[in-house]
């Protein structure tokens, strides 16, 4: 048998589990195991249709080739023939799509996300880069409908960002930003530079799967909350007040600040998602590295250390390293302009995938 089509056979015979389970009354009271059941029953309906569509197309194609094998009659010899044509670029199609369907998928991939950036190398033009690059992911989530909600800023001199922390709400948030982690690179002549020398300045991006209480406990005895004033941009009323608020968990040592909220209470909200988000990824990085070197590379620490892109703008040039081609119109992408290259992206992850063999 086709190993394709055995691992589908699976599929749809864990579908029919799921719904034997779910029409058992000692599972129907059990309102966690049901919800669970029915996200993966959405999980997998999708592709067990298309199986079915493919095994339906099979017979035909079947069918075809026996009215061919049977009749000897040249005209139906000649629709059978060009029956089999079609059913066969049909059946080429689908089993693509089924292959792509049945790719793992990153469970974050549907989730809001806590973005941090970060200025890198190369003094004040790093913050500018890191405020160009703050300015293009809210714009982009504007255009897709997303809200952005800002949790934490902290600017440098002439209008840049030592470092911004902003949440970007909006469905497959994830699925679209996690291409973003990593290390950025600039090349272009500074407005801080008089002889118009290009310099390489760096910026760094943390793209955080927002996680739910449901997803990661944390004990409230584990975390110390400090409360003290903000600093930075805000104005009296917010200085005036000790409204910001610092969280450390203890027992990792990891910290989520939040000052941007003139209420202690709404800061104290927004510290513990950052926090939250936090914890979930280190868990997610301790996970991966006991899985495979693949999945540590996709999440890991390792791919932030790399840079992912070049920003070239005497050449006008957007080089991703993990593409094979080079981008033009660096405006365009710093205006929000971003579908083209996750696209691009998606289709690369897409493709690896298949070539590691996980179809």
């Amino acid at each position: 048998m086709d190993p394709l089509l055995g691992k589908l056979a699976s599929v749809e015979a864990r579908l029919q589990q799921i719904d034997s389970l779910l029409s058992d009354p000692a599972v129907s009271t059990d309102f966690e195991q049901v919800q669970r059941l029915a996200k993966e029953r959405a999980s997998i309906e999708g592709v067990v249709a298309m199986y079915r569509r493919y095994l339906a197309l099979l017979e035909e194609l079947e069918d075809a080739r026996a009215l061919l094998r049977e009749d000897a009659d040249q005209g139906l010899a000649a629709l059978a023939k060009e029956e089999m044509e079609t059913l066969d670029g049909q059946l080429q199609h689908l089993k693509q799509e089924l292959r792509l369907a049945l790719l793992p998928k990153d469970p974050n991939d549907e989730k809001s996300v806590i973005v941090e950036i970060r200025e890198g190398v190369g003094g004040q033009e790093a913050g500018l880069f890191a405020a160009d690059l703050y300015r293009m992911y809210t714009r982009y989530a504007l255009l897709l409908g997303w809200d952005v909600d800002q949790l934490h800023y902290n600017p440098s001199p002439l209008g840049g960002i030592k470092e911004v922390v902003f949440e970007v709400n909006g469905p497959g948030a994830f699925s679209r930003l996690k291409f973003e982690r990593g290390a950025h690179r600039v090349q272009r002549v500074p407005v801080t530079e008089a002889s118009g020398r290009i310099h390489t300045s760096t910026a760094t991006v943390a793209v955080l799967p927002e996680a739910d209480e449901v997803d990661l406990q944390i004990s409230p005895e584990d975390v110390r909350v400090d409360i003290f004033h903000a600093s930075g941009a805000g104005g009296q009323n917010v200085n005036k007040v000790a409204t910001a608020v610092r969280m450390v968990h203890v027992p990792t040592g990891t910290v989520a600040v939040c000052q941007d909220e003139r209420s202690q209470f709404k800061n104290k909200q927004k510290a513990m998602s950052i926090l939250r988000a936090r914890l979930y990824e280190a868990e997610q990085q301790r996970q991966d590295t006991q899985i495979t070197q693949a999945r540590r590379a996709q999440v890991g620490t390792g791919e932030r250390a790399e840079k992912i892109r070049t920003y070239n703008f005497p050449q006008d040039r957007i080089s991703d390293h993990r593409l094979r081609e080079s981008l033009h119109g660096i405006q365009k992408l710093l205006a929000g302009e971003m579908d083209p290259l996750v696209d691009a992206l998606a289709s690369w992850e897409q493709e690896k995938l298949l070539g590691d063999g996980l179809a």
